[in-house]
């Protein structure tokens, strides 16, 4: 199998026939193996009746379907973990990714990239102070925080090589960041642009508040790159901070009571010298336990802290 197409679908019944139709004219002119992955994530419309019934009609067509919603991450990540394809591509399903770019993500993987990533240029371009500033001041902030200079880490429709992403395990609202994991990895990242087109059936299914998912699982995975391997340099070094305030604070208490500026009651420092130094405590003590686990995340599946290569003469 040379390649493997994901479509993660949540309540897409006006447009999951149209869109196999267009896939399966672009992949067709390809001359190149493929399937085509549906996962129906707990959709509540007529979607999952859909998929079977053209599934029943070409092999190539493969269908999961979750018990209820575990949001597009989750779909994505089983969509690859079943995939046969030396290349994977997912994208959306709502028709505003269009199956025309694929050959260029083809394309680029063939100079020797690892992930080729979509730019959505020309989108927003008409709700610019609502839609299209958000997005580049989101994407700038993202760029900036993972060291992958990527216009659009939003756009779903990126190509992977399957050791390079069948490697990852994906959560949250992860999937904007492989990329970033990938690059972390010392693996190459280009970036194309490709065609937005208008949502023209059923609602869109990002808001708000997937904007602070994200944000929140930026965190995290600025903590996993940084600081995985080493989460007492992250705990302990807080808590160093917080012991040294501490310290401070009751110093400069017992100074004012000696030169009986102040007495101890007269101000809050002996309080803040409590607090800083059992937050300190408390910090290097979650270091030792995030070491701990981070121990026995790598025994207990006989992972390695290490990537290799290559080896030679083994």
């Amino acid at each position: 199998m040379q390649l493997s197409i994901i479509l993660p679908i949540y309540n897409e019944e006006g447009n999951i026939e149209i869109l196999y139709k267009e896939l399966k004219t672009e992949l067709d002119k390809l001359n190149k193996s493929y399937e085509i992955i549906c996962v129906n994530d707990g959709s509540k419309d007529n979607s999952l009746a859909i998929l079977k019934k053209i599934a029943a009609g070409d092999g190539k067509v493969k269908v999961i379907n979750f018990t209820y919603n575990f949001g597009q991450t989750a779909a994505m990540s089983a969509g690859i973990t079943n995939a046969q394809g030396d290349i994977i591509l997912p994208m959306d399903s709502d028709l505003q990714n269009d199956p025309a770019d694929i050959v260029k993500f083809l394309e680029k993987i063939d100079e020797g990239y690892d992930v080729v990533s979509g730019w959505r240029k020309q989108r927003w371009q008409s709700n610019f102070f609502s839609r299209k500033l958000p997005s580049v001041m989101a994407n700038w902030i993202i760029s900036n925080t993972t060291k992958v200079k990527l216009h659009d880490t939003g756009c779903s429709m990126k190509a992977y090589k399957r050791e390079i992403i069948q490697s990852l395990n994906l959560y949250g609202e992860m999937h904007r960041f492989i990329a970033a994991y990938v690059s972390w990895n010392k693996g190459k990242v280009a970036e194309i642009e490709v065609n937005s087109r208008p949502r023209i059936h059923g609602q869109t299914k990002y808001g708000l508040s997937r904007t602070f998912k994200v944000i929140l699982d930026l965190i995290v995975f600025k903590f996993l790159s940084k600081y995985m391997n080493k989460p007492m340099h992250f705990f302990g070094g807080i808590g160093f901070v917080s012991l040294f305030l501490g310290i401070l604070a009751g110093l400069a208490a017992v100074a004012l009571k000696i030169t009986q500026i102040r007495d101890f009651v007269a101000t809050p420092l002996p309080v803040l010298t409590a607090l800083f130094t059992i937050v300190g405590v408390q910090l290097v003590v979650m270091g030792i336990l995030a070491e701990m686990i981070m121990r026995t995340y790598y025994e207990s599946q006989d992972k390695k802290s290490y990537i290799i290569k290559e080896k030679i003469n083994f």
